[in-house]
């Protein structure tokens, strides 16, 4: 009977232990939002060369003198040695299936890092004199990305403290420590595909303002569960 009575106890201390640790805690669910605008500093050019020939060799050579001509202008350029890389060399067979012939693409990718924004028009027009006629993309950035996304961060957490306490005090009520946060950034960077060699030339034209950065936006959006006491 004793030992009945023994395990009756534990049970309903076990039940009444179990309840507690399911007890629901009071929450209020926020999200906060941070953004800025900032200008970019530098850009990433990626550009090179290709060129169709029946002949594999006389391709391949073609595209090599075009893409030795273009290290001279970087060379020339502002452009450190670190900054500025060969990316794709290709070399393959296609065809012409309207004129039904064959021939064979060579190209080949350089990535420049252009760290002098100033210098953008001149550079690409130069590039474009040694032989260059394949635009990949201009990439624009910022060396201050990385501190603005710390701010922004910390602005959107508050963002969200501030939420929560309103609804809190609309209850007669108070936050407590934050239970859970989940965050949500991108940095949204202007980018320029596929540009046309044509938009840049030796002559005076080419002198014309072609190049339009515009902003980078810093966004982050939080999501913060706080304890409602």
């Amino acid at each position: 009977m004793k030992k009945f009575l023994y395990l009756f106890s534990f049970v309903i201390l076990t039940f009444s232990a179990m309840a507690q640790n399911n007890t629901i805690t009071p929450q209020v669910n926020v999200n906060g939002e941070g953004s800025i605008k900032i200008k970019p500093d530098y850009a990433i050019i990626t550009m090179g060369a290709e060129i169709k020939d029946a002949d594999s060799v006389k391709a391949k050579k073609q595209n090599d003198e075009i893409i030795a001509k273009m290290i001279q202008v970087i060379k020339k350029s502002s452009v450190d040695e670190k900054d500025y890389q060969t990316q794709r060399v290709n070399l393959y067979k296609s065809r012409d299936y309207q004129e039904k012939k064959d021939y064979f693409v060579a190209s080949q990718t350089i990535t420049i890092t252009l760290r002098n924004l100033d210098n953008y028009e001149s550079l690409m027009a130069d590039l474009i004199t040694a032989g260059a006629n394949n635009i990949q993309g201009v990439e624009f950035k910022s060396t201050q990305t990385e501190k603005f996304a710390s701010e922004i961060r910390a602005k959107a957490v508050l963002d969200a403290k501030k939420k929560a306490e309103d609804y809190a005090k609309a209850l007669n009520q108070n936050i407590g420590k934050a239970l859970i946060i989940s965050d949500q950034s991108s940095v949204n960077i202007p980018r320029v595909y596929a540009m046309k060699t044509a938009a840049f030339s030796a002559d005076a034209a080419a002198q014309e303002q072609t190049l339009a950065v515009g902003e980078i936006e810093i966004s982050t959006n939080v999501n913060v569960v706080f304890e409602l006491k």
